[in-house]
């Protein structure tokens, strides 16, 4: 794992001691998501949800973010991420990371008023599990709500993403949200990246 741009560039991350947990994004996708913000990332606010180690948060404040805050439910994990920060000589006043639940109301409060980046990467499973599903689609809307008036949400997903696993033609996941434009979709062969903007 490590930063692939920015002036952090080729640093590496310490990875979580499973790597068998860990879905790193790819440096393809990364690379390509970064290049869709290009203009959206240098001086403004980040908030990363199911931030793991820091893979794309640290690649955010690398690229000139002003303040990024991320949210780790794992205690181990959220050690690493702090480590990897400190490592990167990032303080907290550029980076602030929270050790809870990415779902709950903590997190939510602590999303910046008019955050202008979301990162929204939740385990697959809270979105292929059809019982769990909505409660993580909420939360992304929630966040939306958050956005400054240009800002935009980035949501991870498997792709395709079928409504129920067990009867995949009946269609896929609708993942349209009633507080935001989008979703844009961008397809990288088994996953998906989709962005949203604040609906006025």
């Amino acid at each position: 794992m490590r930063i692939i741009g920015g002036q952090f560039k080729r640093r590496n991350l310490t990875p979580p001691p499973n790597a068998k947990v860990s879905r790193p994004m790819p440096d393809r996708v990364k690379e390509a998501v970064f290049n869709l913000l290009r203009g959206h990332v240098e001086g403004v606010e980040v908030f990363e949800a199911f931030a793991g180690v820091g893979t794309i948060g640290l690649e955010a404040a690398s690229r000139g973010a002003r303040r990024v805050v991320m949210v780790e439910k794992d205690r181990t994990i959220a050690n690493i991420l702090r480590e990897n920060a400190h490592e990167l000589g990032l303080g907290d006043d550029a980076c602030e990371i929270i050790n809870g639940d990415a779902l709950g109301s903590t997190a939510l409060a602590r999303c910046p008023e008019g955050v202008h980046l979301v990162f929204y990467d939740p385990p697959y499973v809270l979105l292929t599990d059809p019982a769990r599903r909505g409660r993580t689609l909420r939360q992304l809307d929630a966040l939306v709500g958050k956005l400054d008036d240009t800002g935009y949400a980035v949501l991870r997903t498997p792709w395709p993403l079928p409504d129920d696993p067990e009867r995949p033609e009946d269609g896929d996941v609708d993942l349209a949200l009633p507080g935001a434009i989008g979703p844009e979709t961008h397809a990288y062969g088994s996953m998906a990246i989709h962005l949203y903007m604040r609906r006025a």
